[in-house]
């Protein structure tokens, strides 16, 4: 529900916009902020996955939950990240490719609570550590009566 509500609200979006020369000039200007942020305060060892660029043991104020993507960079002040968690990430920085500067604007818009935000579920929830992996029911065995 809250993605195809998503699709509409980008529907109303000039296309010129959207997975252009102007989103990806905004996605460089995140990119650059991302750096000059995540260089300034990140005290561990910068490392790249993909195309994303994760600065780690950055004091908690310098970034929102466990961590933001702010362009290709992955701010954080986890010593490590499992790799569900990197793939989540990598999913926002297509989100900053195709929404360029519009993506702090439409987060903010799509609300805070990320079981609502329609960027974190296309992002994928459990990846993300917003819940719990869903098991797969196992069929109860009963007892045998003999």
């Amino acid at each position: 529900m809250r993605l195809e509500h998503g699709a509409a609200i980008d529907r109303r979006i000039p296309s010129f916009l959207l997975d252009s020369w102007i989103s990806r000039a905004g996605f460089a200007v995140a990119t650059a902020f991302g750096i000059a942020w995540g260089g300034l305060w990140s005290t561990g060892e910068v490392e790249r996955h993909g195309e994303l660029l994760v600065f780690r043991r950055m004091p908690r104020w310098t970034h929102g939950r466990g961590g933001t993507c702010v362009g290709r960079c992955y701010l954080t002040f986890r010593e490590g990240e499992p790799p569900e968690v990197l793939a989540h990430e990598l999913v926002h920085v297509r989100q900053w490719r195709r929404y360029g500067l519009l993506l702090p604007i439409l987060y903010l818009l799509a609300g805070r609570d990320p079981l609502r935000n329609r960027f974190e579920i296309e992002a994928g929830l459990e990846d993300g550590g917003y819940v719990r992996p869903e098991r797969t029911a196992r069929p109860r065995q009963s007892a045998s009566r003999r």
